[in-house]
């Protein structure tokens, strides 16, 4: 037996790990008369309402971003720059992060009408995005805002 054949042998008899050559499963088969039923295929999860959830969050809390990240770790410099601004503000600041969830990702922007993120929510009415807010902070505007929206609270 020449060194390829017995190098063939080897193969076909170790579980090859990885992409390419002769992969095998490793697992064990029930017998076909095994008693054990499979077990039923997993039904899918309810559907959740994206809009009722984003008006509950935006209409329970004075101020709401929707940022990439969270706070303390954003993830994109126009959510830092948003948390930047609304952190100046003596108000709590509740934060929901787009990226654990495609569906919240994609549907506060349905939600809004508005493309990008983060997005800026005072006393339940939609501000726009970090740019909107800095022109907002500068002006002296997004201040009287916060306040207001403080003090429904």
């Amino acid at each position: 037996m020449g060194i390829r054949s017995k190098a063939k042998k080897i193969k076909q008899l170790l579980p090859i790990v990885g992409a390419g050559g002769n992969v095998r499963s490793t697992e064990v088969k029930a017998p076909a008369e095994s008693p054990v039923p499979a077990p039923p295929p997993a039904a899918p999860s309810e559907p959740v309402d994206v809009n009722a959830y984003f008006d509950e969050v935006v209409k329970e809390n004075p101020v709401v971003l929707f940022m990439k990240g969270s706070p303390s770790s954003p993830q994109c410099g126009f959510s830092a720059n948003a948390v930047g601004i609304l952190q100046s503000y003596p108000v709590d600041l509740h934060h929901v992060n787009v990226l654990a969830d495609p569906a919240i990702r994609q549907g506060i922007k349905d939600y809004s009408n508005w493309p990008t993120i983060p997005q800026i929510y005072v006393g339940g009415e939609f501000l726009g995005g970090s740019d909107i807010l800095m022109q907002m902070h500068d002006s002296g505007e997004l201040k009287e805002l916060v306040e207001a929206a403080a003090k429904t609270v």
